[in-house]
C-alpha cells in the first residue's frame, strides 16, 4: 500500500536547501546526508507503525470480534459530497487514553454487498484538552500526520475532539489519511 511521503520529502528538501545555503567549505554533504537519513528513518517508522496497526486490527475484519472486544456498532453510515466514511464503531474504554497505533478508538465499516459489513478504516480519536475549537496547541500526531480538528463532538454529549482516519483496509484515492473516501459506499 503506497504511503504519502510528504513529510520525509519535505525533510530531504529542507536538508538540500541548508546545503545550498551553507558557506563554501562547510560540510554541505553531511547536511544533505543527515536530512536524507532523517527522512528515511521517519519513513521507516511510519511504515512500521502502519504495519503494526494493520496486524493488530486484522481480527476486526470479523465484525463480531470487534463487538466482542467492546466496539459499539452504529446504524448511521456517514457520507458527504466528498465521499463516504461509513459506520463508526467506537470503543468507549479506549477514549481519552494515550494514543497507540495498534488500538484505534474507532473502527469504520461499510456494507460488504452481502448483508454484512466490512472493515475499511481505522479512526484515532483524541479529546481536546481545553474544549475550545479556536485553539489547537494540543493537536496530536500519529504516523507522522497531524489529526484533523479540533471539531465539535459528532453527536450530542461528545466532547470537542481531533480525529485521524487511516484507510488501511480500503483504497482511498483521496489519500491514506483523508477523512472521506470517494471510492466508498453506504449502499448495501
Amino acid at each position: 500500500m503506497p504511503l504519502r511521503a510528504t513529510r520525509p520529502a519535505a525533510t530531504a528538501v529542507a536538508g538540500l536547501a541548508l546545503a545550498l545555503l551553507a558557506p563554501a567549505g562547510a560540510h554541505a554533504d553531511s547536511t544533505v546526508k543527515h536530512a536524507d537519513d532523517a527522512a528515511h528513518d521517519t519513513y521507516n517508522s511510519v511504515r512500521k507503525d502502519l504495519a503494526a496497526a494493520k496486524r493488530a486490527t486484522a481480527k476486526y475484519r470479523d465484525e463480531d470480534q470487534a463487538i466482542a472486544d467492546g466496539y459499539m456498532p452504529t446504524d448511521a453510515c456517514a457520507e458527504s459530497p466528498e465521499g463516504v466514511m461509513g459506520y463508526h464503531y467506537a470503543n468507549p474504554e479506549l477514549i481519552d487514553r494515550e494514543l497507540d497505533p495498534r488500538t484505534p478508538e474507532v473502527l469504520v465499516y461499510q456494507p460488504d454487498g452481502y448483508g454484512g459489513r466490512k472493515l475499511v478504516a481505522l479512526e484515532y480519536y483524541y479529546v481536546d484538552a481545553d474544549q475550545d475549537v479556536e485553539t489547537d496547541e494540543d493537536r496530536p500526531h500519529l504516523f507522522g500526520e497531524p489529526f484533523d480538528g479540533p471539531d465539535e463532538g459528532q453527536a450530542p454529549g461528545l466532547p470537542v475532539n481531533y480525529t485521524l482516519h487511516v484507510w488501511l483496509w480500503q483504497h482511498n484515492p483521496s489519500g491514506l489519511f483523508s477523512p472521506w473516501n470517494p471510492a466508498g459506499s453506504c449502499e448495501a
